[in-house]
């Protein structure tokens, strides 16, 4: 899959909107009953973002970094200011905040993972330098991070039964929604940008 390791620049998601989807599907019995599935075990991220700019020169790096990614054709970085961290937004991260698995004696990878009460999401694009990991509690800084999976290997396979947890700060991989951009000129130094989509993608 097409994807650049950069991230959308702070102030340009600044007044964004955006939320999780779900996919549920509903089938109504005679009787009055339902039958719902899910064809998702995640759901998906959406936003929309550029609809505040009013700076046209906030509005050209907007157009370039669109312009860069090819419109809906190369994934890249953003910063979901609701949720970017292994702890609440408003908390501190803590080596203990997330469980990551435990020790067998051998193996040395793990995979970073957020945990919405019994749902797991697989992080795949952690912030290099955010990570903090340990061994039944007690950090350790004996470990290697691959930023652009969200793989973290340790030096020394944790024992039997060691518990492996981690804390991070991370963003949530996307892509343009659409492969084209609206801006309006309004006076010489100032327009209006039309809401541009972004949609989460799996790496």
């Amino acid at each position: 899959m097409a994807f650049d390791e950069v991230r959308l620049p702070a102030r340009l998601a600044f007044g964004s909107t955006g939320g999780v989807e779900r996919r549920t599907e509903i089938a109504t019995l005679a009787s009055g009953f339902e039958r719902r599935s899910t064809p998702w075990a995640l759901g998906r991220r959406r936003y929309l973002i550029g609809a505040n700019l009013r700076s046209l020169d906030d509005m050209a790096e907007l157009t370039a970094f669109f312009e860069a990614r090819r419109g809906r054709l190369y994934g890249f970085r953003f910063k979901d200011f609701a949720d970017f961290k292994s702890c609440a937004p408003g908390g501190t991260i803590a080596a203990t905040d997330q469980a990551l698995g435990l020790g067998d004696g051998a193996r040395t990878a793990f995979d970073l993972a957020k945990t919405y009460g019994d749902v797991v999401r697989p992080i795949a694009k952690p912030v290099a330098g955010s990570v903090r990991v340990a061994l039944d509690g007690v950090e350790t800084t004996g470990f290697s991070l691959d930023a652009t999976t969200g793989r973290v290997t340790l030096a020394v396979a944790p024992g039997p039964g060691a518990a492996v947890t981690a804390g991070f700060a991370f963003d949530t991989p996307v892509r343009f929604d659409t492969d084209r951009i609206e801006t309006t000129l309004e006076s010489f130094d100032a327009g209006r940008m039309a809401a541009v989509p972004l949609i989460e993608v799996r790496i």
